[in-house]
This record gives C-alpha cells, structure tokens and sequence, in this order.
C-alpha cells in the first residue's frame, strides 16, 4: 500500500499513556460497541490463552467475561504490561512503538476513509462527519462503558470514536496469519463503515429492533450489520485503489483478514468445532463475500444485507 506522504487525518486521539497496560475485565458483549471479533494479544504463555479463550466464549456464549477474569484493577488479569516491537525493532513498554510510523500509517488510512466518505455522501445530499479515532493500550473508558484489548478494535457509536490498540496488527499478522499493511487499512475501514451505519441510522434500528428479539435472531441480524460494514469496507477500497494506493496482493490480503476473522473459522481455531446459532459476524466466506463485493462495485447499494440473502 503506497501510503507514505499521503495526508494524515488530525482526529487522532492518542491514549496510550493514559490508558493502562492490563487487559482488564468490563468488556462482555456490550450492546454499543461494534468490534472485529479476536482474542487477546499474542504471547504470554498458558495464563493469556486461558484470557483469550475466555473472552471468546463470552463473545461466542453470551456471557460477561469480566465475570472470571476480574473488575478491570489488572489483579486478576494475567499478561499485562507486555511489550512490543515495532519494525525497527525497538521496544516500549507502554504498549506506543518506539517509531511514530505505525500511528503515521493509521492516521493516513483514517485520512483516506475521510475523503472518501465525504465524497460519497456529498454525492448524496449528506454531509460526513468524521469520526475520531483513539489509540489506546491494553484497556479503556468508552462512551459505551470499559474495552480491553483482548477483544479486537471497536466502535462506539455513542461517542462517534473508533478504538485501537495497535498491537492487535501484530496479532493479527502473528497469531492468525493475516499480514500486510492493507489487511491492516481493512480493519480499519471496517470500523469506520460502521461509523457510517451510525450517521445513516442503520445502526440505530438495529439496536432498537434488537430488544424485541431473541438471542438467536439478534445474532442473526447483527451478522447482517457486521457484513455490512466489510462490504462499506470495500466500498472504500474500491475508491482508494483508483487512486493508485494499491499494490498488487493488497486486496488479496485483506480478503485473507476477512477469512481469518470469520466466526467459523475462530471457533474452529479456538475450541475445534463450530456452532452457528452463536454467530454473530459472518462466517469467512460471507465477510470475503460481501468485502469483495463492494471493492468490486463501489456501489452503497449493493451493501444492503438487510433486503438480501447472505
């Protein structure tokens, strides 16, 4: 991806020293936070696989995973305070690389979802705003209550903010075999095609259609918006790669991330057998499926998972 010297977005809010290393609890399956489904950070030992099981088995089983695995203190949580390396090989064990260019590259993706979407919406009659982006290191306060980092990226569509923690790119490319920068711009796009859902209310009748459901049909329904925002996803690809960002095999990885974060898959990966009842982002071939369909088209139209089979 060729995005050095390209714009960087200003609605960077960078937290990582303020936010805490722990990977504290008061994260289960809070209504208001949309998020790309992953464990914990990599490494760590028995004691972070126990943590990332568990926050799995909330996600997948419906239960508060702060429940075992403490109050968000960090006493009770094992792996806290790790280290990472960014490409330089230097080390911060305040969870910020010792190099600016990963925040350099997350700002720039966030710069192109911005001119894209605003494009598209003034194309529209709409007017975009943008949304913030925070960066945060192992746990922090949302508008939509405590996140850690176990459970992936989010967004919260109370504050209008996407939350990182960074090290979930070296997660992503170590632990579950999705590398390249734009598998990376991928996981961002996709929280910000939620932010999308958010300022068009798709987001807000889901969340009200959603209490009269059982739990069943609300996993149902929230694989639909989750489809949704990889297909906005692609969209933004779509429109990034007639500017010439893209190499060859960039679409190729993100389409890889989007196979590797499939409910299917992670179950399988994490306890060896599926069960679809509990699905509740898609299954890898639907999140490749409704991603590529929108980098092929660039049509918001032909992301209506709500009116069509998925």
């Amino acid at each position: 991806m060729l995005w050095r010297g390209r714009r960087q977005s200003d609605n960077i809010e960078d937290e990582r020293s303020d936010s805490g290393g722990g990977l504290g609890g008061g994260l289960g399956g809070s209504p208001g936070q949309f998020r790309i489904p992953i464990g914990g950070r990599a490494g760590g030992g028995s004691s972070i696989i126990l943590v990332i099981l568990v926050v799995l088995a909330g996600w997948y089983f419906g239960f508060d995973p702060s429940q075992i695995l403490g109050d968000g203190s960090g006493g009770l949580v094992p792996g806290g305070g790790g280290q990472i390396t960014d490409n330089s090989g230097a080390q911060d064990s305040t969870g910020a690389p010792a190099s600016d260019e990963m925040k350099q590259f997350v700002a720039t993706v966030l710069a192109e979802t911005e001119d894209t979407w605003t494009g598209i919406f003034k194309a529209n009659g709409l007017t975009y705003e943008d949304p913030k982006l925070v960066l945060f290191s192992g746990q922090i306060r949302s508008a939509c209550g405590f996140a850690s980092s176990a459970a992936g990226p989010f967004y919260c569509p109370g504050d209008h903010k996407v939350y990182l923690d960074m090290t979930f790119f070296q997660q992503l490319d170590q632990q579950f075999g999705a590398s390249g920068e734009f598998a990376r711009a991928y996981v961002i796009a996709h929280e910000v095609g939620h932010h999308v859902q958010n300022l068009t209310g798709i987001m807000q009748k889901f969340n009200q259609m959603r209490q009269s459901m059982g739990e069943a049909e609300a996993n149902q329904m929230s694989v639909r918006v989750e489809l949704q925002a990889d297909c906005f996803a692609g969209v933004w690809a779509h429109y990034t790669a007639q500017k010439g960002i893209l190499e060859q095999g960039d679409m190729e990885s993100a389409l890889n991330a989007a196979k590797q974060i499939g409910d299917d898959t992670l179950q399988k990966k994490m306890q060896g057998y599926v069960v679809p009842e509990s699905f509740n982002h898609g299954t890898s071939a639907q999140r490749q499926t409704w991603l590529a369909r929108g980098y092929k088209s660039g049509k918001l139209s032909d992301c209506d998972t709500f009116n069509n089979p998925v």
